[in-house]
Parts: structure tokens; C-alpha cells; sequence
């Protein structure tokens, strides 16, 4: 099965408010910046694939 980056996220996220010991809210909030940025990084690619010029 294969999980969405949104959806890895917005998990990430329940995950974070229910975190009581302060090293598991320090291991889930830097797992969240690093899919914040994939996320980021697939958006900006798609968007680029998206605005450039037909191949015609």
C-alpha cells in the first residue's frame, strides 16, 4: 500500500499533537519538515512541468 505525501503528513501532524515525551514531538517534527519539503519539492516540479512550453 502506498501512502501520499498529504496524507503522510496530515498523519505526521495527529501524531504530533498527541506526542507527550518531548524527544518523540523532536523525531515526528523533523519527519514532518522533511515531508513538508518533499512535498514542496514535488509541487514546485509539477508546477514546472505544468508551465512549460508544448514540445510542438
Amino acid at each position: 500500500m502506498t501512502i501520499s505525501i498529504e496524507q503522510h503528513i496530515e498523519e505526521l501532524r495527529a501524531e504530533l499533537r498527541n506526542a507527550v515525551c518531548r524527544d518523540e514531538r523532536c523525531q515526528i517534527e523533523a519527519e514532518l519538515e522533511r515531508a513538508c519539503a518533499e512535498l514542496e519539492a514535488a509541487t514546485t516540479a509539477q508546477d514546472a512541468v505544468l508551465d512549460a512550453e508544448p514540445p510542438y
